[in-house]
């Protein structure tokens, strides 16, 4: 099963990311949902009535969209700020999210039930050929399509080597993570990129290959606004399904 990358138009930033924006290029790579979850079950269950699980079954859900309500605050986290803050090069897509055996695709990607549990059907191990092979193929196409000062920001792991690995040998010193991610667990994450798109403040860049991937476990994000409390406080077992 293969898509084709489009253009994306991304809706109005801010003027901090508009000023970003002009001063370099960058996209974002997001891991997956966990789709072997009890969320994830829920929505690709036989007979399921509800909304998504219906616009599933009939291939019109998006993929970022079915990946959100999978893992929660992390995937929203992370696509919310993908949109904030991209600026890719034409014929590129600003974000693209990194599947178990289906390669990159853009987050707007429709799928019905066969196909999510298609591309989620390998385990997401570096030594694991049908996760690797369709993503190095993807990942060489999109470093054809980019310049040598265009970022490659993973929004994921960088714990482990199963991004790191077989991005690294493909992007180089492209390829780069938000230096606030060292010591975070997901929720975290999750939170500070949803604070950084809403305060239009984009998070530090370091590369992949000489930064600082550990590191001790920062100071608990201050609560958010009333209106957003309900996003914070969200500590469902979902949420801690994101890869």
């Amino acid at each position: 099963m293969r898509y084709h990358w489009h253009v994306r138009r991304l809706s109005k930033k801010s003027e901090s990311a508009s000023a970003s924006a002009a001063r370099a290029k960058r996209i974002f790579l997001l891991s997956p949902a966990n789709a072997a979850g009890k969320r994830a079950q829920l929505l690709t269950r036989e007979g399921a009535t509800f909304g998504l699980a219906r616009r599933l079954q009939n291939g019109g859900l998006p993929l970022g969209e079915a990946f959100s309500f999978i893992s929660g605050l992390y995937f929203r986290g992370k696509l919310a700020y993908a949109n904030a803050f991209a600026s890719a090069p034409d014929g590129v897509p600003g974000a693209l999210v990194i599947t178990a055996c289906g390669g990159l695709l853009p987050p707007e990607t429709p799928l019905n039930r066969e196909q999510l549990c298609l591309i989620s059907s390998a385990p997401v191990e570096a030594s694991e050929p049908r996760y690797r092979i369709p993503l190095e193929r993807d990942a060489r196409l999109v470093a054809s399509h980019l310049s040598d000062d265009c970022q490659v920001v993973l929004l994921g792991s960088i714990a482990t080597n199963k991004y790191v690995e077989p991005l690294l040998a493909i992007f180089g010193d492209r390829l780069v993570f938000p230096a606030e991610f060292a010591g975070r667990g997901d929720m975290s994450r999750g939170g500070l990129m949803l604070r950084c798109v809403r305060e239009g403040l984009e998070l530090t860049y370091v590369s992949i290959a000489t930064g600082e991937r550990h590191g001790p476990r920062p100071a608990k994000l201050s609560r958010m606004i009333a209106s957003n409390r309900t996003t914070t406080h969200s500590k469902s077992s979902a949420e801690r399904s994101s890869r």
